[in-house]
This record gives C-alpha cells, structure tokens and sequence, in this order.
C-alpha cells in the first residue's frame, strides 16, 4: 500500500505522454516501472503489454496489471484511474478549446506540426519494444508477416495475434 502514491505519480505522468496512442509511453513506462521503480523486469513488461493488445478494450489496460503486481486490486485501480483520467480530462479541454478556435489561422499548422510528433513518439514506443520482443530470425519473420497482413490485407487482427501464438507455442518453447 506504501507505493500507491508512487503508482499515481507514474501513471498521471504517464498518461500525459501518449499523443499518439499508448506505445508513445511506452519508452518511459521502461524507465520507470523497470529502472526507477523496479516493479517489474523487462520480459515481465512485455509480456504484460503483449496481453493487453490481445485484450479488448483499450490496448492500455495493461498498466491495471503492473498496478495490480505492485500493489494489489487498489494498485490496479489507482493505476486505471491515473492513467486514462488526466488524459480525459485534458481531452475534453483541449477539444472544447479547439472547437472555439475553428477559425484561428494557427490551428491548421499546429495540426500538421502534431501528427509527426505523434509518428514519432509512437515509433520510439515500438522500437523500445521491439528490441527485446524481436530476438530471432522467427520473431523477425512473425512481426514481418503480422505487418504484411495488417497491411495487405483485411484480415481480423485476432486471427494475426492467434496465429502469433501458434507460432510462439511450437517455434519458441
């Protein structure tokens, strides 16, 4: 219980870091969760990353399970709340704001100047990942298929993530 306030610190920071989606955190969850706080190590990280895209909802409802590993059902709810509440709330502002600045001159620039920002920290976000959860030429050929199919294809995702897993059962145990 002692790390509550700890939890809340993180995650409130955190959650004003994903212009762009969730991976955008993902560098400094790293930081944080691994290096700073040592809640987790590195594979148990992305592991629990890894379930949350495969579960529904938002892919981010992973850091309810890092809450819940340090401190318990209160730790995954402080960590839930501080995560998708100050976004929330700054989501709600900034597009009340940008609704009442429909004709401001600057708003298309700041538009074009945000997307690659978002691109950005979203592809830092999936290069972290990326380095420890593409280990081998199978992994290498997983991820490069998955893309493949996510591009060319309409295929359901969950159909990618099960067979991602078929291939992790018989290639990589």
């Amino acid at each position: 219980m002692d790390q509550i306030p700890a939890i809340a610190g993180v995650f409130a920071y955190l959650s004003l870091l994903t212009i762009g989606g969730g991976m955008a955190a993902f560098p400094e969850m790293k930081v944080l969760v691994i290096e700073t706080h040592r809640w987790l190590t590195y594979p148990q990280l992305i592991h629990i990353y890894s379930v949350g895209q495969m579960s529904p909802g938002p892919n981010m409802m992973m850091v309810a399970t890092i809450g819940e590993r340090v401190a318990g059902i209160p730790g995954a709810l402080v960590a839930a709340f501080a995560f998708f509440v100050p976004t929330g709330i700054l989501t709600l502002a900034v597009g009340g704001l940008w609704k009442r600045l429909e004709q401001w001159p600057w708003r298309a620039s700041i538009q074009k100047g945000l997307a690659p920002v978002a691109i950005g920290l979203a592809v830092a976000g999936l290069i972290t990942f990326g380095r420890t959860a593409v280990t081998g030429w199978v992994t290498v050929a997983v991820a490069l298929i998955v893309f493949a199919g996510a591009m060319r294809t309409r295929l359901n995702p969950a159909l990618l993530i099960l067979g991602g897993a078929l291939v992790g059962a018989v290639a990589l145990r």
